[in-house]
């Protein structure tokens, strides 16, 4: 998604070679035509699935499982990560590690809205470690529902969380695949896998 990627080049903060911020476009103000586009780009990958349910965690996800949700037309779920005390009923739950938080944490989600008869897409803002997605992949097992894949909104490619989640037979699709960065400099891989220079490119889909 060739105009995600001039995004990130053009506001995204690089402040060391595993860390990007992009809180002023997509988690934390968001551009809300963009989260749309998103969502459109996501499900027209996955369009061919029969999804049933759009599932992500709390919070930096919510934005884009909604827009997935809308353009597949179905419900999205999002996984707590603390216990409400309205949350009183049984629920699936698995621990997550996060590494900008650097703390772990249980996640959970009401049995009442996942099931062995959902056909199941996960969305998350980022795929670096892995950790957060592992959990989900987890619930989604709990829950004898069936996971159709993982889509992303951008992926540390350099990281291990492919590696891990492709351990577990799962398919992933990200939009915008960073090969390698560095304060002032990034590099992605392109949709026939191979390294994009950082040379800007013109802002199109």
């Amino acid at each position: 998604m060739k105009l995600l990627q001039e995004r990130i080049r053009q506001e995204g903060l690089i402040l060391s070679d595993t860390v990007l911020k992009v809180d002023s476009f997509l988690n934390h103000q968001v551009d809300t035509k963009l989260a749309l586009e998103i969502g459109q780009e996501l499900a027209r990958r996955f369009a061919d699935r029969r999804i049933t349910k759009v599932l992500t965690i709390e919070a930096s996800g919510i934005q884009f499982a909604m827009a997935t949700g809308i353009a597949l037309e179905v419900p999205f779920i999002y996984a707590k990560k603390k216990k409400a005390v309205t949350l009183s009923e049984q629920v699936y739950s698995a621990p997550v590690h996060s590494f900008t938080r650097q703390e772990t944490y249980q996640v959970s989600i009401s049995q009442k809205y996942l099931g062995p008869e959902d056909r199941v897409l996960i969305v998350d803002d980022f795929l670096a470690t892995g950790a957060a997605l592992v959990g989900l992949v987890d619930i989604v097992k709990e829950a004898g529902a069936e996971l159709v894949g993982v889509g992303c909104v951008i992926e540390k490619s350099f990281q291990q969380g492919r590696g891990l989640l492709e351990d577990r037979g799962v398919r992933i699709e990200s939009l915008a695949r960073i090969a390698s960065m560095s304060p002032g400099e990034i590099h992605f891989i392109d949709e026939e896998g191979q390294t994009g220079e950082r040379a800007k490119e013109n802002a199109t889909c």
